[in-house]
């Protein structure tokens, strides 16, 4: 459908104002979810310092973001019905506030810990018991992070599929998918640098400098070894303003948020877009409404596409989080690689993803007219072929590793947003928040996996089993997308044809 047929008879006037909105809308909801992510992803830049001071091992760390992975998949698919029924504007404000406070809480996570177990915070070494606990903290406190996360999507999912029509939703949505990439990369340059120029300077102290290298199992003697223990040593600390300055940040886009935001055309006095009608009409006195409960059966739990999505999404997130949510990790212990520069790795996958995203949304509306699958089924055949090429090409040169991982991000991307969007149109308007969620519980079953996976395979079998496994899994999802290959572009005409069997049975 062109552009301009898409308003239908629409005045120009009309036509300007909702344009406007809908730009709002996209730029207001991008940036707001993109600051999500600056108090996601700090913990993954944070976890190499955690591990110099502490000794938390990869196990741990794993534990931790499985759990966190579920709830926050749990939390996605409950927030999913709360949204399509409340404002999405006010609670995706609430849930970024949420966040901030978590983050405040784990920066003073070690205070708290100290407190708990009665000893001195200000000592230079930890006790066994202090660390346990300082663990417990971090898991209660990450799970919290992440359950307040699960609140930041539904509502870009409720909202977008109100103000951009379906034969543009890919194409805009998956530019507005961009805020993932934007936020992490910023969130791990900004953590990385944070790590880099914060904290306080201990390489003078002999105690701190052996307790670096038993952490993290180096030899002193070793020149190189030693390089990382004193970027580590002078840096003390540094990790726990990985949390506070992001928190602060969060605090301000919760304002931006729901100032910025409105929840549908209707609610600024403007039409609905044609082309989106779902067959719900206006109640008349006296008129049953149809069953919300009989609607979602229809178009959510028992719709094959939207399942055969859900699946799709388990190994996409095992792909997408296993590079992601490791990669600080990966790339320091097993590529010898200083954390500013695997930070600059990682975000270079982030960039590489925002354009990877953009080109999947336009190639679904103008290659395979609007069927995001077929799009998924050529991004995850590219993704597997790429971390081939980055793990079994060890010795390539540095910026040629980069560019390799880069490109995976280029193609991973595009089916984490592509899932959502055909969830979105599938589901129609009316329920696409639900659906977004349901898809959320399996995506992060998949990071839960990925999670648990990467940590007890990367301690007792090495990072290369890790990414083998990944690979393999990213085939997994290109042999899923290929059963899809038959689906439809949406579900609009299923939706009408509920409504209308709806209005038949109530006139019997």
């Amino acid at each position: 459908m062109a552009t301009d047929n898409i308003y239908g008879s629409w005045k120009p006037e009309v036509i300007k104002q909702f344009k406007s909105w809908q730009m709002r809308t996209i730029v207001v909801s991008m940036i707001g979810y993109a600051i999500y992510y600056f108090v996601r992803k700090n913990f993954s830049l944070a976890m190499p310092g955690l591990t110099a001071q502490y000794g938390i091992s990869n196990t741990d760390f794993g534990i931790v973001i499985g759990i966190g992975s579920l709830v926050y998949g749990l939390s996605r698919f409950v927030n999913g019905f709360i949204v399509d029924r409340y404002s999405a504007r006010a609670v995706m404000a609430i849930g970024l506030l949420l966040c901030a406070l978590s983050n405040f809480a784990f920066g003073y996570g070690y205070n708290i810990s100290a407190w708990l177990v009665g000893v001195d915070p200000t000592a230079a070494q930890a006790t066994p018991d202090l660390v346990n606990m300082l663990i417990l903290v971090m898991a209660v406190t990450i799970v919290l992070n992440q359950a307040f996360q699960g609140i930041g999507y539904p509502p870009c999912a409720r909202l977008l599929p109100c103000w951009i029509h379906p034969s543009e939703l890919a194409t805009k949505m998956s530019i507005w998918n961009t805020s993932h990439s934007i936020g992490a990369a910023a969130a791990v340059v900004a953590c990385g640098y944070i790590m880099g120029i914060m904290g306080q300077d201990m390489s003078n102290n002999p105690e701190i400098i052996s307790l670096i290298a038993s952490n993290l199992k180096l030899n002193p003697e070793v020149a190189e070894d030693m390089n990382q223990i004193l970027q580590y040593a002078k840096h003390w600390g540094a990790w726990k303003w990985c949390f506070w300055l992001p928190a602060g940040l969060a605090v301000l886009g919760a304002a931006w948020l729901f100032f910025g935001l409105r929840d549908d055309p209707r609610s600024v006095g403007l039409p609905e877009l044609p082309g989106t009608n779902t067959g719900k009409k206006e109640l008349k006195n006296g008129e049953k409404a149809p069953s919300q409960a009989k609607f979602l059966k229809v178009m959510v739990w028992t719709n094959r596409w939207i399942w055969t999505l859900c699946i799709a999404n388990v190994f996409v997130y095992v792909m997408r989080m296993g590079i992601l949510d490791w990669g600080p990790k990966f790339l320091t212990e097993a590529r010898g690689m200083s954390i500013e520069d695997a930070a600059w790795t990682v975000a270079a996958f982030e960039i590489f993803a925002i354009v990877g995203t953009i080109f999947a949304g336009w190639a679904t509306d103008r290659l395979f007219k609007g069927k995001a699958h077929r799009m998924c089924l050529c991004c995850m055949i590219g993704a597997s072929l790429f971390m081939c090429i980055f793990i079994f090409f060890p010795q390539l040169p540095y910026i040629a590793s980069v560019i390799i991982l880069a490109m995976a991000g280029f193609f991973v991307y595009g089916p984490q947003a592509l899932i959502g969007i055909s969830s979105a149109n599938h589901a129609t308007k009316e329920a696409s928040a639900t659906a977004n969620g349901l898809a959320g519980i399996f995506g992060y079953v998949g990071s839960f996996l990925s999670a648990i996976g990467v940590g007890i395979i990367a301690d007792h079998y090495g990072w290369n089993v890790v990414f083998y496994l990944i690979i393999g899994i990213g085939v997994l999802g290109a042999v899923t997308f290929v059963t899809m290959w038959a689906a439809p572009r949406d579900g609009y005409a299923r939706s009408q044809k509920f409504y209308a069997g709806q209005e038949k049975e109530n006139a019997e």
